[in-house]
Formats: C-alpha cells, structure tokens, sequence
C-alpha cells in the first residue's frame, strides 16, 4: 500500500510541475465557464443605427428619440440620402437604417421602412424585430404619442398605426451559410496552417535533423522561411476547395473581386503559417503543438471573431481582446468583397492590420528560434 501512495504521490509532484497541464485542468475550466456563462451571448444590444427622416416632424422626432433611448439601438448617425445611409453600410459602421417618408404625420397609416445588412441573418432577424416592436408600442391612443412611461406629449395628426417593412440587404434569401462560410474559413485555414507548420517543425526536433538545419550557413530568418513556404503554396490548395465549395456546393456567391479574395486569404494563412513557426518555437513536442493549435487557436476563434457571438454586446475588455484574433478582420474582410462586393479601398484596415500580425509574428519567430539546441 506505501508503495502505491508514493506513485500517486509522484503523479501529483509530475503534475504540479508541469505548467501547462495544471491550467489545463484548473483554470481552462474557470475561463470556458466564465465566457460561456457571462460574456458571450446572442442577445443584441446597443446596435448602431442610422435614421432617414425625410419627415422631420415632431412624431418622426420623438420615435427616432425613443429609438434611441432603448437598449438595443444606439443612434449612430442621421443621413441626408439613401447613398450616404449605404456607405455607413458599407464601412459596417451600422447594422440597420431606419426610414421615415415625407409627412410621416400627416398619413393615419404611416410605413417605416426597414434597411438590414443581412450579411448576418441572425442578428438582421433579431433586431427587425426589437425595431418592430418599439414602433409598434407607439401607436398613437387618442391623440397621445408614449414618449416613456412616465411622460406623454400630445400631437396633432398623429398616424394612427405604424407599419414597419423591412428590406434584406445583401442577403435577401436570408441564407445562414452567407454568414458561417467566412467564420468556417477563417477557422478551417488558421486550424490547418498552423498546425501543419508548428508540427512539422516540432517532428524535426524530435527526430534530431534539425541539428543539420542549424549547422548550416543560413541564418535563422531563412530558416524559418523556409520552412513556411511549403506549407503556403499547399495552403493555396486548401483556400481554392474551401472557395469552390462555398460558391458550387453552398451557393454563397461571390459578388467581389475573385482575385482579392484569394489575396486576402493568402495573407491570412500567411498569419496563420507565422503562427505555427511562433508556436514550434515554445513547445517541444508533436503533442503539444497540436493541443495549442487545437485548444488556444480554435476557442479564440468561435468565440472572439465574430463567427457565432456578436462582439458588439461583449465586456470591454473582450471586445479588446477580439482585436488581437486574426479571424475577426479576415472575417470582417471576406463578407465585404465576397458577400457585398466591396473593393480593396474598403478592406484598407483590415488588410493592413493582418499584414501587421505576419510582420510581429516573423519577427517574434525568428527571435525566439533557438540556433542550438
């Protein structure tokens, strides 16, 4: 019986020694519960949204103000125009433009009419109808318009109903894949490049043939380029059946440029390639790439990019960690060109903010690769 309390005594010392396995299985659980529980959530609150009012009345005035007063809408601008209205859209500056005709008062049955980016169907079902909702509350009763529960203000020719009609942009049809086949791709790239990058540097540490990489005159940054390119042209492979797949097989059209697609996932599987070099830089073992490649690369990437939980409604602090994820500008920047036809002066920022992360992360690579071992 001692004998077999000091192998569980020495399993216990193996395991608090070990870093990595113990906040697998005492703070991976706290964080997964934490985000889940708390911070992510389908609910959508404080959308940004633009309002037309052609009317300019005293009713279009106190609706658009109770629009605004309500937790799910946040007035973001009053356009002039509907052109001015589709370039916030097009920058995703706002999620919905709310339309008021001319003499909006003066109709007893007056029609609001609805502009949704659909580009996420969810969130465009979701808040037409909080929209919806609130305008329906505001049917006038007897002359009275219900500015809060507290307060009434009395106004003349009032409609007596409002009718909201909505209008799909960009995905009329309302078709779920227009929305998960950019999360799916940002996913499947970042999975598969980094993990065939990181494991396949690590394999060579374990079989001992990298002692010939780092005997030879190279210096470390060729090195480590080296080992990239390989996986970058295979990578082209993947990018090509993932886009074929999504325009023959899901019927997601691509309304864009097909060759600044295609660049854009270039450059993000490059992200995604200079994350698997960083990665073989920190482990020593097959088993344990493959476990931060599975575990720390794919839960930031459901969770944090946008793919299943708006950012919009997340903590503060959340919503600046989801900066730092790669898949939330490749995201971003694959439903404008593919699904709103956008061109490559619209996709500035989130270009340049993934060509940022390959430079950080070749140059934290080649600091951190050991030329001994």
């Amino acid at each position: 019986m001692k004998q077999f309390l000091a192998f569980i005594e020495k399993e216990f010392l193996h395991i608090f020694r070990d870093k990595r396995t113990m906040f697998i299985l005492l703070a991976m659980p706290i964080l997964l519960i934490i985000l889940f529980g708390y911070a992510i959530t389908t609910e959508i609150k404080r959308a940004p949204i633009a309002v037309w009012d052609q009317s300019r009345d005293k009713v279009t005035r106190q609706l658009i103000h109770q629009l605004d007063a309500s937790e799910y809408f946040d007035l973001y601008a009053t356009v002039s125009d509907k052109e001015e209205g589709m370039s916030l859209f097009r920058q995703g500056l706002v999620k919905m433009i709310v339309v008021f005709p001319p003499d909006f008062a003066a109709s007893p049955y007056a029609d609001v009419q609805l502009l949704m980016d659909a580009t996420d169907p969810n969130e465009a079902t979701q808040l037409a109808s909080y929209c919806s909702a609130i305008l329906r509350q505001l049917t006038i009763d007897n002359s009275q318009l219900t500015i809060s529960p507290e307060t009434k203000l009395s106004i003349v020719n009032c409609p007596l109903s409002i009718t909201p009609k909505t209008r799909l942009l960009y995905n009329p049809l309302m078709k779920g894949s227009y929305n998960f086949v950019p999360g799916v791709m940002g996913l499947i790239l970042i999975l598969i490049c980094a993990m065939m990058t990181s494991v396949g540097i690590v394999r060579e540490k374990e079989m001992g043939t990298m002692e010939v990489l780092l005997v030879s005159p190279l210096k470390p940054v060729y090195i480590v380029l080296a080992k990239a390119t390989p996986y970058l042209l295979l990578s082209l492979i993947n990018i090509a059946t993932i886009l074929c797949l999504s325009y023959f097989l899901l019927e997601v059209p691509i309304k864009g440029s097909l060759l600044l697609l295609v660049a854009v996932s270039i450059l993000y599987a490059l992200v995604a390639l200079c994350l698997g070099l960083l990665i073989s830089t920190v482990v020593d073992t097959q088993q344990a790439a493959m476990l931060i490649c599975g575990v720390v690369l794919m839960l930031p990437v459901i969770l944090l990019s946008g793919m299943v939980f708006p950012i919009e409604n997340m903590p503060v602090i959340l919503q600046v960690l989801a900066n730092v994820v790669p898949a939330k500008w490749y995201i971003i920047a694959v439903k404008d060109v593919m699904i709103k036809g956008l061109g490559f002066q619209d996709i500035l920022l989130e270009v340049g903010i993934l060509s940022g992360m390959v430079l950080l992360l070749i140059l934290l690579s080649v600091k951190r690769f050991k030329i001994r071992l």
